[in-house]
């Protein structure tokens, strides 16, 4: 059953209840308050603004994950790294890589990333709740990148983007890579592609996700 949730207070409802797909709640705001409160319960939003007038809230029960140890390095991507083609760089440029996610998918069926989605996530990026990976060329020029929400020592990945082959791949070892020096547990891919699974990337059951991230 999906439930309607009110502005206040801030409250969601018990993920088991939810439809097959993972769909839990409607309605609520994208405040900082909230989003920080939803990801901490493995819940995100995730509608198409230009069909739907308030927020939609997912929580998968079985979910798409990279542990950052797991992360596999193709031979493609070892010799593409090691030439040194391009710069990668930790949260320099997350205006621009959100911008360049949503660019991207605007105008397709189902776009997600509009205008209220893209102010959402840069207040949770002033709050130090967010944070994006960037690739750069060698004229300096912004090729690809990454960008999530940073809790609980895990990074919940939202959005992606390559203007050149291989760019979002560089960005996802970078973060895996950086993850691994600090300690972190997870990146949460949200939902399973090739491109993914490829890279290291498998399922788990909400019940391990949660584990994961609090112990």
């Amino acid at each position: 059953m999906v439930y309607h949730i009110p502005i206040s207070p801030i409250v969601f409802p018990d993920p088991y209840g939810g439809d097959d797909d993972g769909l839990i709640a409607v309605g609520g705001d994208l405040s900082v308050e909230r989003l920080e409160l939803a990801y901490e319960h493995g819940i995100f939003p995730w509608y198409s603004y230009a069909d739907c007038p308030e927020p939609m809230w997912y929580c998968p029960l079985e979910r798409f994950v990279i542990i950052p140890g797991e992360i596999h390095v193709s031979h493609s991507m070892r010799t593409l790294i090691n030439h040194h083609r391009y710069r990668v760089t930790w949260d320099q440029a997350f205006d621009r890589v959100i911008e360049n996610c949503s660019r991207l998918r605007r105008g397709q069926a189902g776009a997600w990333l509009g205008s209220d989605m893209i102010a959402a996530y840069r207040r949770m990026h002033d709050r130090g709740l967010a944070a994006s990976v960037e690739v750069w060329d060698a004229s300096g020029q912004l090729v690809g990148g990454l960008y999530g929400v940073t809790l609980l020592d895990s990074f919940f990945g939202e959005s992606m983007f390559s203007l050149v082959p291989s760019a979002s791949k560089l960005a996802l070892i970078y973060l895996a890579r950086k993850m691994q020096q600090c300690g972190g547990k997870l990146i949460d891919c949200q939902l399973e592609t090739p491109h993914l699974k490829s890279m290291g990337g498998r399922t788990i059951s909400y019940e391990e996700y949660m584990d994961r991230l609090y112990f």
